[in-house]
């Protein structure tokens, strides 16, 4: 029987990123992340240049923005995008005015935005499962990666992003005992980062890690969800990950 206390699923982005602050290893590789006002808004662009205005309590990328300043741009310095369409505007005010018309019910946040790596010129990103064992033990599953559409700022399966081996997606930037080692070091972050949820959220038994890869090839938590997809591992060409996923998801209850 799980706790009504302790909840296997923990919707609020803002509790977790607050979890995951108060560790100082893991809190480095956070992106910046503030409540959702004028102010902040300002204040992040100025800093950061481009940011993402993200449900608190959103899944699957939906009333996800990207947000741009760019001083030096004709038609307008501030810019945002949603889905395919982006729109520009002259001053703060109406960026913020807009913003708002366009988002979702219910709180936003606003997240430092990564440069992600590309591959064949489409952004991409990693998604990390790790599990909770038999013997409660936090165990890195499957990585796989999530090319972007081209014309979308989220790279989910569900926003029309594609599917594809982690390692293929860096092939381009590493190779032969770089790439395994580099595999390892994310596995071990996912285990890292499921470790010290698990004090905070003591019910929980799965995470998806959404981690971002920089130009430097620095890994960033976008987010942890804690109820996962698990199908999206039947797309790798190894089966057993898929297997392995499923074997431990119905230990735990998930499926009958």
């Amino acid at each position: 029987m799980k706790s009504a206390r302790h909840p296997r699923h923990v919707t609020n982005k803002w509790k977790k990123n607050a979890a995951l602050m108060q560790s100082s290893e893991l809190r480095a590789y956070l992106p910046e992340t503030r409540r959702f006002s004028k102010e902040q808004l300002l204040n992040m662009l100025m800093k950061h240049k481009m940011v993402y205005v993200k449900p608190v309590n959103g899944t699957w990328g939906k009333g996800v923005m990207r947000v741009d300043f760019k001083p030096n741009q004709r038609q307008g310095a501030y810019q945002f995008q949603i889905e395919k369409t982006v729109r520009s505007f002259g001053s703060i005010d109406e960026l913020y005015t807009s913003i708002r018309k366009h988002k979702l019910r219910g709180k936003y946040l606003i997240q430092q935005g990564i440069d992600l790596l590309r591959y064949d010129q489409r952004r991409f990103d990693l998604r990390v499962m790790v599990q909770r064992t038999p013997q409660k033990v936090w165990k890195t599953t499957g990585i796989i990666g999530r090319l972007g559409h081209p014309k979308k700022i989220v790279t989910n399966y569900h926003s029309d992003g594609k599917l594809v081996a982690a390692e293929k997606l860096l092939s381009p930037y590493l190779k032969g005992p770089r790439l395994k080692s580099y595999m390892n070091m994310l596995q071990n972050f996912g285990e890292d980062i499921a470790n010290h949820l698990k004090v905070s959220f003591p019910g929980l038994r799965e995470i998806g890690v959404d981690v971002a890869l920089d130009q430097k090839l620095r890994p960033w938590i976008l987010e942890v969800n804690t109820s996962p997809d698990p199908y999206i591992f039947r797309r790798l060409k190894d089966k057993s990950i898929f297997r392995t996923i499923m074997k431990y998801a119905r230990a735990y209850g998930k499926y009958k």
